[in-house]
């Protein structure tokens, strides 16, 4: 039994999971997801919700923040990371902000005063560990909204930081760093056949994950030319080279970071490559 995120990580969940094999179908008037897999079920649920579900058994494997993990004090096995959001595959920040022209400039400045978050339990033990007394107040939402009208600061998770800038927010100190881990419930984890499949699970979304980053490339090279074209192509293994028909020409495999093929590619094709090809992954698994 699985747990999935549902809302903003719905999408991009589904859509990892596809790459790592698993076709995830969804009623839109139902919670219960269709796997083709006859080994899984699963239900889509907020992810904060999901450590608790995890912990308390409902679910035997789930995909949560490690922020809601804390927040909710689970005791679960965390099996592996899994670095993904709807915006970016950097890690998300709750950082604590207030508006651009206020007079606050440490936490300390916020003694006495109001903070809206909806990470309440961790934000009370961060202003705990600080000697800080503050009130620590629940937000339903909009948090950005709130200052300074209703709040004094607020408590919120950012990726890219745009939607800060857009309400002239300004970053006082960052609490947590937080993505996206595979935890499973401890008894289903001393389950050798649960274990296995939770296993399987995580090596294959972390190839997804991997493969997101890189392309294939292969092409033809005259012999002569091999040593410069080897030298020039960082390869994520040593590149793979297979002899042809003609004696003179070897053809070559690898496996690189998609951002590096623009830099490459003229310089392989000055070096006498011929027949160059970028395709790309689904999976990497190391």
């Amino acid at each position: 039994m699985l747990g999935l995120p549902k809302g903003s990580l719905e999408e991009s969940t589904r859509s990892l999971f596809a790459k790592a094999g698993w076709k995830i179908t969804v009623n839109p008037r139902s919670y219960r997801p269709s796997i083709d897999d006859p080994e899984l079920d699963g239900r889509f649920v907020r992810a904060q919700e999901v450590s608790r579900y995890v912990e308390h058994g409902f679910f035997d494997c789930g995909l949560t923040g490690l922020d809601w993990i804390q927040e909710n004090g689970s005791d679960v096995v965390e099996v592996c990371d899994l670095i993904y959001s709807r915006a970016s595959t950097a890690k998300s920040r709750w950082v604590l902000c207030v508006p651009e022209d206020s007079p606050i400039r440490s936490p300390a400045d916020l003694k006495g005063k109001r903070v809206a978050t909806e990470l309440v339990q961790t934000v009370k033990r961060y202003f705990a560990a600080k000697k800080i007394p503050v009130e620590v107040e629940f937000s339903w939402g909009a948090t950005e909204v709130k200052v300074p009208d209703l709040v004094d600061a607020i408590v919120d998770i950012t990726e890219t930081g745009s939607s800060l800038r857009a309400n002239k927010l300004r970053i006082v100190d960052t609490l947590l760093e937080t993505n996206t881990k595979l935890i499973a419930n401890k008894k289903a984890w001393a389950n050798p056949v649960k274990r296995r499949k939770i296993e399987t699970l995580a090596l294959l979304i972390r190839g997804a994950l991997e493969a997101e980053s890189k392309v294939g490339l292969k092409m033809n090279a005259p012999k002569k030319k091999l040593e410069g074209i080897l030298s020039a192509v960082p390869a994520l293994r040593n590149p793979t080279v297979s002899p042809l028909s003609n004696p003179d020409w070897v053809a070559l495999e690898t496996i690189i970071d998609e951002n590096v093929v623009r830099e490459i590619l003229p310089k392989l094709k000055a070096l006498g490559a011929e027949g160059i090809v970028e395709y790309p992954l689904n999976k990497v698994v190391y």
